[in-house]
């Protein structure tokens, strides 16, 4: 369903109740939920009612017994059987209170899905001057084989290691070559963005011609190829039960049984949200790391016993260089830009935040030395750095990317429904149920994702990954 008012509309009708109801104040996040909040207004208003699609013993079709349409304990067999026509009240406060409090969709960018499906277009500029398949072969192709002919190797793609090859040998219609992939079966044009050729705007050689031979020189063509992904919204879905003496002696102290479910299945959601974005963001840097064959892991040199001239400051210091390390890392892979986040558990959160004011060798850092914090910490050379919780106190990987802004490489968080909430009454104890289901897609979005990921190890000499001298 299309949006029918402009954003800036958009925004200034939802910042306000989002500001109210989860407290949020970030213009980033507000744009979002803002543009999230005005789809779902529209989900409402289109869906006051539907009707059941069982027949009823009567003429006219009734509703039917109630029941989920991903049958929670309903007819038939799981997953298989028709909802009935009840209308689903997708309660908008918690939506908002699933956006809150996903603290994954602080490493994504977020662009909210008007229906459950689409297309995701990305585009990517290539060296052309010719076709893989016709007679008219291009300038420069990219290809695991090694070069045919006089052929020219001109180097190596950074990304995937592929030759990257200048064609000066013509076609031999003669013996059988109608295009470029009939000498080079994986041949494939080579990204712009991704490997910078500076002969194609010059001599071979990278430099610039004379004017003469510029004046005669025909322009190479540079070529925009268009791609699409399809989209679709996934779903998450949970539902609690409680029976109706709860509800009754539980209002005595003040308590909402049904709310207080409500909130357990909000966080319920919100937790495997946020896995399943780190879980994704890590997948990701490993193939970088992999392809790329740096190897950025940070070892000490052992807390309890430094080497002469050290300290546990300056032990503790070198993880915030693996941070800046993996960033620039990210920078030059990527080429759209530095890393700006990083995940850590919780000891290296631990050791980021004791380094915080070490004086005699200054690393520019706003974190936070109050403890407890559960999501940031702070910022490290600009890159914000998150807690994990969930992982162990031992957990010695940090991961770093690039939150950009939807329009680049990288995963993208597209949320159709946050949070829908179905009520009913079980027939037989007459008790509450609550349902709740998410409803989204998390897209590795763009050409070569990966290479907004990096991730790096702390190790220490010995087996034990206790970097934290407490004695």
């Amino acid at each position: 369903m299309a949006n029918l008012i402009n954003e800036a509309e958009i925004r200034s009708t939802w910042s306000p109740i989002i500001e109210s109801a989860t407290g949020i104040n970030d213009a980033s996040k507000l744009a979002w939920m803002s543009e999230y909040c005005h789809n779902h207004k529209l989900y409402e208003d289109a869906n006051i009612m539907s009707l059941s699609n069982n027949p009823g013993p009567m003429n006219i079709g009734g509703m039917g017994a109630v029941a989920f349409p991903s049958d929670f304990g309903g007819i038939g067999a799981a997953g298989t059987a028709d909802g009935s026509g009840d209308k689903a009240p997708t309660l908008l406060p918690l939506a908002m209170q699933v956006a809150a409090q996903t603290i994954g969709l602080d490493l994504v960018p977020v662009v909210p899905m008007a229906g459950p499906m689409g297309l995701l277009s990305y585009l990517d500029f290539v060296y052309e001057g010719g076709r893989l398949d016709n007679a008219e072969a291009p300038l420069y192709i990219k290809t695991a084989n090694a070069a045919v002919g006089t052929d020219d190797n001109v180097g190596t793609s950074r990304i995937d290691g592929k030759n990257i090859l200048r064609i000066e040998d013509a076609l031999d219609v003669q013996g059988g070559e109608t295009s470029i992939a009939s000498r080079y079966p994986d041949a494939e044009l080579v990204a712009a963005l991704d490997d910078h050729i500076p002969g194609f705007v010059g001599q071979a050689d990278g430099k610039p011609f004379d004017r003469a031979t510029g004046e005669s020189t025909a322009d190479n063509l540079m070529g925009l190829s268009l791609f699409s992904k399809a989209i679709e919204a996934k779903t998450y879905q949970v539902a609690a039960a409680v029976t109706r003496e709860q509800v009754q002696d539980l209002k005595q102290f003040g308590v909402d049984a049904v709310a207080q479910v409500e909130a357990v299945l909000t966080n319920e959601l919100t937790q495997t949200i946020n896995d399943l974005i780190i879980g994704e963001i890590k997948t990701l840097a490993e193939a970088n790391m992999t392809a790329s064959g740096v190897n950025l892991d940070v070892q000490f040199q052992g807390l309890a016993t430094a080497a002469a001239g050290q300290t546990e400051g300056s032990e503790h210091r070198k993880v915030l260089t693996g941070i800046l390390a993996a960033a620039n890392l990210i920078a030059n892979r990527g080429r759209r830009g530095a890393g700006n986040f990083a995940v850590v558990g919780p000891q290296v959160a631990t050791l980021i935040q004791s380094v915080a004011g070490f004086v005699p060798n200054p690393f520019a850092n706003t974190a936070t030395q109050a403890a407890g914090a559960i999501y940031p910490v702070g910022s490290v050379a600009g890159v914000q750095v998150y807690t994990n919780p969930k992982w162990s106190w031992s957990y010695n990987q940090v991961l770093v990317g690039r939150k950009g802004d939807g329009n680049g490489p990288g995963l993208v968080f597209m949320p159709y429904l946050m949070a829908e909430s179905v009520q009913t009454i079980a027939e037989g104890t007459m008790a509450p149920k609550v349902a709740v289901k998410s409803r989204f897609a998390l897209v590795a979005a763009g050409f070569h994702p990966e290479t907004q990921y990096a991730e790096f190890t702390i190790t220490t000499p010995s087996s034990a990954l206790d970097m934290i001298n407490i004695a």
